[in-house]
């Protein structure tokens, strides 16, 4: 799907849980995929865009898990995911923002809110591990804010391909413009003329 004319400098790439400790359960994610979504985030430094990374991430001991919650206790039990670094073929720039979540929405237990209000960002654009998880909560969460949403289904992905393609196909779509990296890439450059 076409992107609308994007403003840069009121836009946000988010570059969600792509971090060794979830990539390495998605076999999904290909040198192919990292080189998409590098290449991506190239081009929107280049365009102006702010590209902020997300990640999960919990203290030695993980005290912020509570046993009530199922997913993140199989976390405490594995003692995972208390390392807060980005996948390195994706890594942050000096300067760019990784902010710091506790549960999975990007915006539960973070930061991101404040980091967004502070440059005025009014357009958020998705990409992440996994669709069902963090696209998803931080989709309707930021639906929710008045965000404007842009999902890119290519730089997406779950460990349930059918899960991901009705989000995509079906759901994503009542609430952002769901389109590819190919189609931001030839927004990202229009935005620049």
């Amino acid at each position: 799907m076409p992107i609308d004319p994007l403003d840069p400098r009121r836009t946000a790439l988010l570059i969600m849980d792509v971090q060794p400790g979830i990539v390495s359960l998605y076999p999904d994610a290909t040198e192919t995929y990292f080189t998409r979504l590098s290449k991506l985030a190239d081009a929107a430094r280049v365009a102006g865009v702010h590209v902020i990374y997300v990640v999960v991430s919990f203290r030695p001991g993980h005290p912020e898990i509570s046993p009530r919650n199922p997913g993140f206790s199989r976390v405490k039990e594995g003692d995972r995911l208390v390392d807060q670094r980005v996948h390195a073929s994706v890594a942050p720039q000096p300067g760019e923002v990784v902010v710091v979540k506790r549960r999975v929405s990007a915006f539960s237990g973070s930061d991101l809110d404040i980091v967004l209000r502070s440059h005025d960002i009014q357009h958020l654009i998705l990409a992440g591990i996994a669709t069902s998880g963090v696209v998803l909560s931080t989709l309707r969460q930021a639906a929710d804010a008045d965000y404007r949403l842009t999902v890119l289904a290519d730089c997406c992905l779950d460990a349930d391909a059918e899960v991901h393609d009705v989000l995509i196909r079906k759901i994503f779509p009542r609430q952002a413009t769901v389109t590819t990296a190919d189609a931001l890439l030839g927004a990202l450059q229009a935005s620049r003329t």
